[in-house]
């Protein structure tokens, strides 16, 4: 996922490795041995080493017994020093056959852990969260998960430093240079994946990443990387509600009309939702709308009054919110008025990843937001209790570290250098490198936080690459996380098969 800089975050600390003692010289002993350094007080316990058990579920209608390991992958400077370690959770069915796929699955943030994707989409285990009712007291018990991909490939969810249970083993600053920036992120993650398919020797089955939100940023720069850096092609690309543009956006360039265009589809389809209206051709509808008369009035600006009046009419129909508000906004809706404003009514406030999830506004008569994201905040104990006493308990990998689901201090460190569209340009040259390379990018309609409608509008202005659809779009009822909808994730994952195949 992508934590949204705009809302006011609780902070979490990030524990770095820090430096050693001093070391004291002993006037009145010249000719002896050089003091020993002092303990480092500071260093952590080393992390377990590797473990697996075994384990089945039921997953599309068959018992499937696999291994489930719990594993830790080195990372070093070109110096061959040692400065992180990250940790994975693998789900592996044993055989060995080189034609098995493998998946390797990466969250986004900057700052969030795989287990979002691992316990909540596509993982052999499931935790149920991100949907309206789920609660943060909710018993954090993982059951079979029917969507689980694992009958068709196996998975590894890999935690970027400074998540789950992955560490940096430097200092901050260096922490900061060398793993929390755009670039440094791509090149020592493409590293993890080659490491694993070595020690695994997996190099020959075909591979497959998956990356959601900023996850979706690194899946085509790691694509292109492994292929054009570290030599290892990857055989498709599957982008889940993908963060692929930072250049488009609400700090886009004043003359842009895009920022307006993109959210509003996914408001209309909230809406909609609400209404029991919410259908693929009443959604191309508003797509039309968007793209044409919105854009054009919007263009229009000022110097054609008629525009604005015809702009504040659809918006006011599309999002149903007060006529009053919409005109005084000029029928530009940002995101936080309309999760605000949407509910108000109610006393609620909407989440940016699912509009139609609430909870209650604990501040409803400040002018300002003054909580945090209704999923975001809901979904950190469910998800982090399920999985600290699956690695604990469960697979016996022993450790008092903390596990950081989603990380707000990586979010906040992080470097994001100049808005680029890298992941698209990316995606492009790995395509076109690779004639047999397929892409399925896929949203949930009520997303705010990555909505679909950017994506709809980067694949269209994308070339054809020789074959219809090499880049697939899918958007499925829900937000953000639409997997958490048991019919949304059944659908996912009947039209990624295909991709498989």
């Amino acid at each position: 996922m992508r934590a949204p800089s705009a809302l006011r975050l609780a902070a979490v600390a990030l524990l770095l490795a820090g430096g050693g003692g001093a070391v004291h010289a002993q006037a009145d002993k010249p000719a002896a041995t050089p003091a020993k350094k002092a303990e480092d007080t500071t260093k952590r316990p080393p992390l377990p080493a590797d473990r697996s058990i075994a384990q089945t579920a039921r997953i599309g209608g068959r018992t499937i017994a696999y291994r489930a390991t719990v594993g830790t992958i080195t990372v070093r400077d070109d110096t061959g020093k040692e400065i992180g370690q990250v940790t994975y959770t693998a789900y592996t069915v044993p055989g060995r056959d080189p034609g098995r796929p493998v998946t390797f699955a990466f969250n986004g943030g900057p700052g969030a852990a795989s287990v979002y994707l691992n316990l909540g989409a596509v993982g052999p285990k499931r935790v149920q969260f991100g949907a309206q009712g789920d609660a943060p007291s909710d018993a954090p018990i993982a059951r079979d998960n029917p969507n689980s991909w694992l009958d068709f490939t196996d998975l590894v969810f890999i935690d970027p430093i400074g998540t789950g249970f992955s560490r940096s083993l430097v200092d901050e600053a260096e922490t900061k240079k060398v793993f929390f920036a755009n670039d440094p992120d791509i090149r020592y993650l493409s590293k993890v994946v080659y490491d694993w398919l070595v020690g695994e020797r997996r190099l020959r089955s075909p591979k497959y990443l998956m990356g959601e939100s900023y996850g979706g940023y690194r899946a085509p720069r790691i694509a292109y990387e492994l292929q054009s850096q570290i030599g290892v092609g990857v055989n498709g690309l599957i982008m889940v509600s993908p963060y692929l543009d930072p250049a488009v956006g609400d700090d886009a360039t004043a003359l842009s009309p895009l920022p307006w265009m993109i959210g509003l589809p996914s408001m209309a389809a909230a809406t909609l939702e609400r209404q029991g209206r919410l259908t693929p051709a009443a959604m191309a509808d508003v797509e039309a709308y968007t793209r044409g008369d919105f854009a054009r009035d919007l263009l229009r600006g000022r110097s054609d009054p008629a525009a604005t009046d015809r702009i504040v009419t659809r918006v006011t129909e599309l999002t149903g919110l007060e006529p009053a508000l919409v005109r005084r906004r000029g029928g530009r809706i940002d995101t936080g008025t309309y999760l605000r404003e949407i509910h108000r009514a109610d006393g609620t406030i909407g989440s940016v990843y699912d509009s139609n999830v609430t909870a209650f506004d604990p501040f409803p008569w400040s002018a300002q937001q003054q909580s945090n994201d209704p999923i975001l905040d809901a979904l950190i104990a469910p998800t982090t209790s399920a999985m600290v006493d699956f690695v604990t308990r469960e697979v016996g990998w022993k450790t008092d570290a903390r596990y950081n689901a989603l990380s707000y201090a990586v979010n906040r460190a992080w470097d994001r250098g100049k808005p680029a569209d890298t992941p698209v340009a990316d995606l492009r040259k790995a395509i076109a490198n690779d004639p047999k390379m397929r892409v399925m990018i896929v949203h949930g309609w009520d997303d705010l936080s990555c909505p679909f409608f950017a994506s709809r509008l980067i694949v269209d202005q994308m070339p054809a690459f020789g074959q219809a659809e090499r880049v697939q779009l899918r958007v499925y009822a829900g937000g953000h996380m639409f997997y958490s909808r048991n019919d949304s994730g059944a659908q996912f994952k009947a039209d990624a098969r295909q991709i498989y195949r």
